[in-house]
């Protein structure tokens, strides 16, 4: 009898010990803005980060655990990502962070994840100082990655779009007065240098502003024969209405976020032919990009089944799948050996984006090249290829160059 009960009492802390194994998942941080101008890049990243983590569940999750998201709105505020940080790391454990759209709140943030030791991945904000915030010899170890087309590609691509391919002699540029907006008016006026350009009007504006016309009339007195544009939706759309209030109308052309569905439906006819360097383009050319866009629309509706930023959407579901494999390599949570599981990636991760094969190093945490972005247009409110011959080549898949190719690599004229 007594051996009886002990044996009961064993099986059911047995089972005890197996249901708390059981709902022991690995806590992910998402954070970004799901509030306010920048919410459909933010809300975009979130979902797609959800779809993909449910495909993995489904799938039997990693080490046999479930992966949970915890999300959290920074709601584009440096102060608000700083206390989602310290809460992400202090009270909910998390073993990695995805996310951080706006390049201001990556750089107050992330400095609390490099001194845990955990990994973040920037899957949507571009500052090209984001992942060489904690550099050697400082920091030997950099625990910042970033799977998304940094600025020090886009500000090339948009100058050679210009200059290059369309034969723009006089340009003006219009930022907004964020990190974002500044770095990357710096990055823009390097590769116009870099041209022998100088651009014939440099204006900045704030976050929420609706009257961008001394902006514009300085840039259209100035002769500007194109408008390059660092900001995001609300604000470049406040540039395309007014250029059609003013009833001058130039190209626009820009950093990536000329996609974003709230430039799109608030410019309307306005935003018609605006070009931007796109990692992905909405268009189910593959096999894997049919299943992802398929399964976004299905699961979260989005209006006229259009993904309100299809690159945030799809930077963020790939972030998730080279996250499990780092954790699946590891074979632990543990921040140490997934930073040195990125940084030597055994098995190549087929993404949306691209296929990552190797995409880290030690000193390299960019999993994004120049070859790999080609050239979207506004075109009957959404975002298609601008050039016939980068959609004929669609199903190609663009992989990480190495490192020399990198460093040379240049956006090659196409034909339209």
């Amino acid at each position: 009898m007594q051996r009886r009960t002990h044996l009961t009492i064993l099986a059911s802390l047995m089972l005890t010990t197996g249901l708390a194994f059981a709902a022991d998942p690995i806590k992910i941080g998402v954070t970004g803005p799901y509030t306010g101008g920048s919410s459909s890049m933010g809300v975009s990243m979130r979902d797609g980060v959800k779809l993909a983590i449910s495909e993995i569940n489904k799938a039997g999750g990693v080490l046999g655990r479930q992966l949970q998201a915890v999300e959290r709105d920074d709601e584009a505020k440096n102060e608000r990502g700083v206390q989602i940080a310290q809460e992400l790391i202090n009270k909910e454990k998390v073993v990695a962070t995805l996310g951080f759209i706006n390049t201001g709140v990556a750089l107050a943030s992330q400095r609390f994840y490099q001194e845990a030791k955990i990994p973040v991945f920037n899957n949507v904000a571009t500052g090209s100082i984001v992942t060489q915030q904690f550099k050697a010899p400082e920091f030997p170890d950099n625990y910042i990655f970033r799977n998304a087309a940094h600025d020090s590609i886009q500000a090339p691509m948009i100058v050679e779009e210009a200059i290059g391919r369309r034969g723009f002699k006089k340009v003006a540029i219009l930022a907004d007065s964020t990190n974002y907006g500044q770095l990357g008016r710096e990055d823009l006026e390097k590769a116009l240098t870099a041209k022998g350009v100088k651009p014939v009007a440099v204006e900045k504006f704030n976050i929420k502003d609706v009257d961008m016309t001394p902006q514009l009339l300085k840039a259209k007195e100035a002769g500007a024969e194109a408008i390059l544009t660092y900001a995001i939706g609300p604000e470049l759309a406040q540039i395309a209405n007014g250029m059609t209030k003013l009833g001058w109308k130039v190209p626009m052309v820009g950093s990536w976020t000329l996609s974003m569905a709230n430039f799109i439906d608030n410019a309307g006819p306005g935003g018609e032919g605006a070009r931007m360097p796109q990692t992905f383009i909405q268009e189910p050319n593959t096999v894997k990009r049919k299943a992802f866009i398929d399964g976004y629309l299905k699961t979260f509706k989005p209006k006229n089944n259009r993904i309100d930023s299809p690159v945030s959407a799809a930077q963020g579901y790939d972030s998730v799948y080279l996250l499990a494999a780092a954790i699946k390599q590891a074979g632990s949570t543990d921040g140490v050996k997934i930073r040195e599981a990125l940084e030597n990636l055994q098995t190549k991760v087929e993404g949306v984006v691209t296929t990552y094969d190797k995409p880290f190093t030690h000193d390299d945490h960019e999993a994004i090249t120049a070859n790999i972005p080609v050239f979207g247009e506004v075109k009957g409110s959404k975002v298609v290829y601008a050039y016939e011959e980068d959609s004929k080549k669609g199903s190609d898949i663009r992989t990480k160059a190495a490192k020399k190719d990198a460093a040379a690599a240049k956006q090659q004229p196409a034909k339209k």
